[in-house]
């Protein structure tokens, strides 16, 4: 098991700018996840819909747990930022069907987000790195 902490995936470069974070580093066993805002072609959503916007959000996250060796299956914790409360039926069941089974322990709040967007979502998941056979 790696004693360092390992960045996932590539920088994070909206509007040509390199933001000063990484997309989710990795710590052991467990790996943590950038928040996620919707995105399309690298442009955050400012329009569309709750259910549009989640699935937007959750998909990214998939691909940045991907790069990570991770599913959703391996997602212990999720921290939800909603624009407004009337949301959260909307995204509720998105979400439901993207954590069908098991879901993780979840948070969610309803804030003034940084970005013009519906939502935001950040996890952590946890997934044991295979043993060195030393």
């Amino acid at each position: 098991m790696s004693d360092s902490k390992t960045v996932i995936g590539a920088p994070l470069v909206i509007g040509g700018r390199k933001l000063s974070l990484s997309r989710a580093i990795r710590a052991g066993d467990t790996v943590y996840l950038t928040g996620q805002i919707p995105m399309h072609d690298g442009v955050p959503m400012t329009t569309g819909t709750i259910e549009q916007q989640t699935r937007a959000v959750l998909d990214e996250i998939t691909q940045t747990l991907a790069l990570a060796g991770c599913t959703r299956a391996d997602v212990v914790k999720a921290m939800v930022w909603l624009r407004e409360r009337a949301d959260f039926a909307g995204f509720n069941a998105v979400y439901a069907d993207y954590f069908p089974h098991d879901p993780p322990a979840r948070s969610a709040l309803v804030s003034d987000l940084l970005v013009d967007c519906r939502v935001e979502v950040e996890v952590i998941a946890w997934r044991p790195l295979p043993k060195d056979p030393a």
